[in-house]
């Protein structure tokens, strides 16, 4: 697999294709794919931004930037689902894979790109959910509703609820208060079902740090089935999903709230038998 990332200092007006060919070992079609996936860059005046049409010019002073991963532009994520197209913004169900926003490798493997391509609309990121996590997450199409839905994130006035599955038994709620990178963090577990194995519990954050879920469920010695990162070696999907959102409506400041259908997290089964290494 080819990966090469490179800077290319711009000195004379041109068009960045060339430009990017002349300067790797990669042929214009790859390059044009690069481009069109989010892994080409240019700075301008201190400014850095993707760089997707082909045809771009560039001029001197500029700076172009590829970071090309084959493996990573070769991906094929599964298509998000809207649940609730409410204008100002959506809601939708995020499969397991999808990231929820780019890297500098590129971003077509992103929700918010993915949305975008799919509904040729604005499309703003106003909160995160674990690439490896599946279910609700919800995108602003206009500036307003953006900076309102950011404002609530920011102010912990979204309830956001999650259903896990975990290995061990929990045998009563719990609430774990422990920072993560050294920032208060607020994790709230309360059992539902069990098994002899594991326990599928329902979560609520009060805070929305970094893996925030599965490094405060592992500490507590009870990891997400399927995390390799924080808990044990084992094989299948990380079962851990965003089953509830609920907010103010930027639209009109109402409380409106979404739930994950069930059809979509039917493998959340604690009594099924525990996947083998």
């Amino acid at each position: 697999m080819v990966r090469l990332e490179k800077k290319i200092p711009v000195t004379v007006n041109g068009d960045a294709l060339t430009l990017l060919a002349t300067s790797t070992n990669l042929s214009r079609t790859r390059i044009k794919r690069a481009m069109t996936r989010g892994a080409v860059w240019l700075t301008r005046s201190g400014h850095h931004r993707r760089l997707r049409r082909a045809t771009a010019q560039v001029r001197s002073g500029d700076e172009l930037a590829i970071y090309y991963d084959e493996k990573i532009l070769d991906a094929s994520p599964p298509e998000p689902v809207c649940i609730a197209d409410e204008t100002q913004y959506s809601v939708w169900i995020k499969p397991a894979g999808v990231m929820s926003s780019g890297t500098r490798f590129g971003d077509h493997s992103a929700i918010n790109r993915l949305v975008e391509k799919l509904w040729d609309r604005p499309v703003y990121l106003v909160h995160r959910l674990d690439q490896y996590a599946f279910g609700l997450i919800v995108l602003a199409h206009t500036r307003t509703a953006a900076a309102d839905l950011s404002k609530q994130f920011r102010a912990r006035e979204v309830h956001k609820q999650y259903l896990a599955v975990v290995s061990g038994i929990v045998a009563a709620e719990q609430t774990i208060d422990t920072s993560l990178d050294d920032k208060p963090a607020v994790t709230r577990v309360r059992p539902l079902a069990a098994n002899d194995e594991r326990s599928l519990v329902e979560v609520i954050i009060e805070t929305g740090r970094k893996h925030q879920i599965r490094r405060h469920l592992a500490a507590l010695g009870h990891a997400v089935i399927g995390d390799r990162q924080y808990g044990e070696s084992t094989s299948g999907e990380l079962q851990l999903a965003s089953c509830e959102l609920g907010f103010r409506s930027p639209a009109n400041g109402e409380s409106v709230s979404y739930r994950l259908p069930t059809t979509w997290h039917p493998d959340l089964d604690p009594v099924a038998p525990t996947p083998s290494a």
